[in-house]
């Protein structure tokens, strides 16, 4: 049998709050002391000692849907603890995780965690998966990487172009092996669709057009009482103070069913997001660039409009509209009106690629018509002809399984699909169609140095203030 103890659970929490947690996860009475790795096992590829043992950071919704299912099939790896803010939903963890271990005869008691730097802090852990709200992203990244753990962390990489900034810097310094949760590199469609691109199969390349959903304006702005088994002042993290509502967090309820209802109110909300350009915008951004061959740059010059919601708690932009410029003289259109999907156009031809009528999680939208079709083009033969010798071929994910990709990765030592800068790069593309969304002007980009030119209002919105002690500008670099 595993242990993997802890050896404390949630020293930030109140005592009432704290005793709660003890309580939800069924540890009030588990051993204090440092964490040990007992094999059952001492011989053989199914040691304890020869799997990667992760950390999840992040219990939620896209936690449970993606990352914890991908990563507990990988035979290499080994979930050996969690972490959330939410005790309630880090208890639903551990019962997931040794459930799934049980059921394949592999015994493991599972560490768990309020406080992600506390388990850090252990040479056990080998690498985290950080499945946390988008502005707690950035932190526990670089955090990771400081403490020499190899790091997979859900998409968009960071809030702000600085953050996006020090989390490549720091994750390659560190030299640690990264994957951000942009799973459509991974899957076939999208690979080949940009490896066709890139080969010239529709002729020079002048327009990319990307088509993501909105979201709805509401939300509640009624303050409630923060439950108990909620460390609420360390969910806001580097954010504002704000009163709790449960439609700025995140449901609550007696039942698992109640817990995962709904898709989250912080997803709504500015302080926490900025909305369906970084939600859905970084995927398809991602491979917009990667079809481009920009995946190191950015536009030279951005402009949008959106409309912004004039009352209630959640407040991220609606209907938009965004173009960019490429030195490459590429022009990318970025518009709630188009199919959600990636279209390349060029001189002889056009591919649309999608991900058809897969999901990741039940919310997610899924095109209809003609538009479901994964991978369509404007000529049969450019579907149907196979790449040469001389084409180009992109990182092709062992069995299309983007976990995988990222567990080969710390095996080998060599990228995965998504490297932090690439993952910045693809941030921070919609990140300033954010910014000429709240300003409703062009603006000129200049991507080697990371700033707008002539135009202080612009550059002042690549940084947020940060609530200390949270926030990458709080953290110890050296």
């Amino acid at each position: 049998m595993i242990h993997f103890q802890p050896h404390s659970q949630m020293n930030t929490l109140p005592v009432s709050t704290r005793r709660d947690f003890l309580r939800v996860t069924g540890l009030a009475g588990a051993a204090i002391g440092f964490p040990t790795v007992i094999p059952a096992r001492v011989l053989g590829a199914d040691a304890p000692s020869k799997k990667i043992h992760i950390l999840q950071i992040g219990c939620g919704r896209i936690g449970r849907d993606m990352d914890m299912p991908g990563i507990l099939k990988q035979n290499a790896a080994r979930m050996v603890a969690c972490c959330d803010v939410d005790a309630l939903r880090l208890g639903d963890a551990k019962e997931m995780i040794e459930g799934h271990y049980r059921k394949n005869k592999i015994d493991l008691a599972v560490a768990t965690y309020g406080d992600y730097r506390e388990a850090l802090q252990h040479s056990d852990i080998d690498a985290v998966a950080v499945s946390t709200p988008d502005f707690w992203h950035a932190e526990p990244v670089i955090a990771a990487a400081m403490a020499g753990k190899d790091i997979y962390v859900q998409k968009p990489l960071s809030m702000t172009l600085a953050e996006g900034r020090q989390v490549s810097d720091v994750v390659r310094a560190r030299k640690r092996m990264f994957q951000i949760g942009s799973q459509q590199r991974s899957t076939a469609q999208f690979r080949i669709a940009c490896e066709w691109v890139r080969s010239g199969r529709i002729g020079k390349l002048h327009t990319v057009k990307i088509g993501l959903p909105t979201d709805p304006s509401g939300g509640s702005t009624e303050e409630i009482p923060v439950p108990s088994h909620l460390n609420y002042a360390m969910w806001l993290g580097c954010t504002p103070l704000a009163p709790y509502t449960m439609d700025r967090v995140h449901s609550q309820g007696p039942t698992l069913k109640d817990r995962f209802k709904d898709r989250p109110g912080w997803l709504r909300i500015e302080d926490y997001t900025l909305g369906m350009i970084t939600g859905w915008g970084s995927h398809h951004v991602d491979i917009a660039h990667w079809g481009m061959d920009t995946e190191h740059t950015g536009p030279i010059s951005i402009e949008g409009t959106a409309e912004f919601p004039k009352s209630g708690l959640w407040n991220v932009h609606g209907p938009y509209h965004i173009e960019a410029k490429y030195a490459n003289g590429v022009t990318l259109v970025i518009d709630h009106k188009l199919p959600n999907g990636v279209r390349f156009e060029g001189s002889d031809g056009w591919i649309f690629v999608t991900r058809g009528a897969v999901r990741v999680t039940a919310s997610d939208p899924v095109p209809k018509g003609a538009a479901a079709k994964a991978l369509q083009a404007s000529h049969p033969d450019i579907l149907s002809t196979p790449l040469g010798e001389k084409d180009v071929r992109l990182h092709e994910s062992p069995n299309g399984d983007h976990h995988l990709d990222w567990i080969t990765s710390i095996q080998t030592r060599q990228p995965a699909v998504t490297t932090p800068e690439v993952a910045h790069r693809s941030t921070s593309a919609c990140i300033l169609g954010w910014v000429a969304m709240k300003l409703g002007r062009k603006l000129t980009w200049n991507p080697e140095k990371e700033e707008f030119i002539g135009d202080d209002t612009a550059n002042a919105m690549r940084s947020r203030p940060e609530r200390a002690p949270y926030g990458v500008s709080h953290m110890k670099k050296d």
